[in-house]
């Protein structure tokens, strides 16, 4: 029996593609707002909000491409780097409320997203468990060395 490659982009994948290219602008568009009007205000939560859409933006990407083994391993950089931002982000807004007066996109685990910053890195990373790459077939050993 041949098994068939399951499609990667459709059903949950590309639901989940979708919540980060949304993710990816929310955090894009808020960053950019922020920085330009009152950076001085906030630099390290706002500093901390660009950085989550750099890292929401290759997420994406990351996971588009992520059929190749090196896109894989991009998006599991990624993914596990959005998870500990979030989780360290979002300890840190309730221990030390006064560092994240202003919010960011991972500050109280991204309540002012509807707490999605704190679902999505552990979808995308079961997602990721599910979805391995295929295997390339090993390289054929050349005739005269298997003769020998």
């Amino acid at each position: 029996m041949i098994s068939t490659p399951r499609p990667r982009m459709t059903g949950i994948g590309r639901v989940l593609v979708i919540v980060y290219g949304i993710m990816a602008l929310a955090a894009t568009g808020r960053s950019f707002v922020q920085i330009v009007r009152e950076f001085d205000e906030a630099p390290l939560a706002y500093a901390l909000s660009a950085l989550a859409a750099v890292v929401y933006i290759l997420a994406t990407l990351a996971l588009i491409f992520s059929g190749s083994r090196s896109w894989y391993r991009v998006a599991w950089i990624a993914i596990c780097f959005e998870l500990a931002g979030v989780l360290i982000i979002g300890t840190l807004s309730f221990v030390l409320p006064a560092l994240f007066a202003h919010p960011t996109v991972w500050s109280w685990f991204g309540a002012g997203y509807l707490l999605i910053p704190l679902v999505l890195p552990f979808l995308g990373l079961w997602w990721l468990i599910l979805h391995r790459p295929a295997a390339r077939p090993a390289a054929a050993a050349p005739a005269d060395a298997v003769a020998r």
